[in-house]
């Protein structure tokens, strides 16, 4: 059985909030135009574009040639954003689509914030913090000795089922018992779930009211609020999934501030320490990827030696952040099908950076 609950924020006043973030950033003048700091360049109430693709080193040719491949296999939108300068924006980018299991890096920066704060210690353990599951069979004491942090890289050890589980999640779940807490990486939704919890108890917050007031309110994002999440209950677990919709600009904006070290003008939003914390490599998770806190880290070859860091959902919706030439490109398929296929999503970024010059 599956339920959703909707998040209890309601939509803001975007228009007094971009005002409100504009003055905690120390932006000036016009609130369209981008605060410059360091180099970067952080976007007001919308996005700024480059004088042209060749402006900032690229070419259009390029730019032409992985638009008309985006064309070809179905994406719904795409952001490239140099530096903090617009430099595409191919199909409805305003649109908020459901980002899939993207949620986990958005949740992981949270965990950041809440580092910052000196509200969490990662070391915590479940039995500590109180965290069981109800749902029969519940923890033993072995997994209980699971900590925050090893839930953040996917290595509770942990094999409760979860909500929103995939089938190959569920085929390929590990026995209950069969590894120790932090020996073993799974993609393990009870890890994510539990995460969830644990947040909504540290911080007195639900995970979409945290999202609104922590990261889409200093970012000025143009279409995300709390009431724009649900959770998802199912009767497999006491834990839900925290989905939510997002448009491909503020994902963009999200990127950006990873780009940024997690600073956003003069406001450093999420620690850099974090930043760099989140994107090291603790697991050989896939072929092309090393898995980090909620994060993903391709591996040299998949995009031609760059790094890349990325928040990835389902289906095809991801945030890349190219961080050797400080690009961030978003991509996003219509939410239903299950068009373009992974192959093909780094095919389009392969190409997009190809036209970089």
């Amino acid at each position: 059985m599956v339920g959703f609950r909707s998040g209890n924020g309601s939509a803001r006043c975007r228009g007094l909030v971009a005002l409100v973030a504009t003055a905690l950033l120390g932006a000036c003048g016009d609130a369209q135009a981008p605060g410059v700091a360091g180099g970067m360049r952080f976007p007001g109430a919308g996005w700024s574009r480059a004088a042209s693709p060749e402006s900032l080193g690229w070419f259009s040719a390029g730019l032409a040639r992985a638009r008309t491949y985006y064309d070809s296999i179905g994406s719904a939108a795409v952001m490239i954003v140099d530096g903090g300068a617009l430099i595409e924006a191919w199909g409805d980018t305003a649109r908020p689509i459901i980002v899939q299991s993207a949620r986990k890096s958005f949740l992981s920066a949270l965990f950041g914030i809440l580092d910052a704060d000196g509200d969490v210690n990662l070391s915590a353990t479940l039995a500590q913090l109180g965290i069981d599951d109800s749902v029969a069979p519940s923890l033993t004491g072995a997994e209980r000795q699971a900590t925050v942090e090893q839930l953040l890289k996917a290595r509770s050890g942990v094999y409760h089922e979860a909500a929103a589980e995939a089938q190959w999640m569920k085929d390929t779940r590990p026995a209950r018992g069969s590894h120790q807490p932090g020996t073993f990486y799974y993609y393990n939704n009870w890890d994510f779930n539990a995460l969830g919890t644990i947040y909504r108890q540290l911080s007195g917050a639900g995970v979409f009211e945290g999202m609104e007031s922590r990261l889409a309110t200093p970012l000025q994002m143009e279409d995300f609020a709390a009431a724009s999440g649900q959770y998802q209950y199912e009767s497999v677990s006491e834990h839900p999934a925290y989905h939510f919709e997002m448009s491909a600009r503020d994902m963009a904006r999200f990127g950006l501030l990873f780009l940024a070290d997690g600073r956003w003008g003069d406001r450093q939003v999420i620690p850099r320490s974090w930043v760099e914390r989140s994107t090291r490599t603790y697991s050989d998770a896939e072929a092309n990827w090393y898995f980090g806190y909620m994060w993903w880290v391709a591996k040299p070859q998949l995009f031609g030696g760059h790094t890349v860091w990325a928040a990835r959902g389902g289906s095809g919706h991801a945030v890349f952040v190219v961080r050797d030439i400080g690009v961030v490109v978003v991509h996003r398929n219509d939410g239903v099908s299950a068009r373009p296929s992974w192959t093909e999503v780094h095919e389009l970024l392969r190409r997009i950076l190809a036209a970089k010059g």
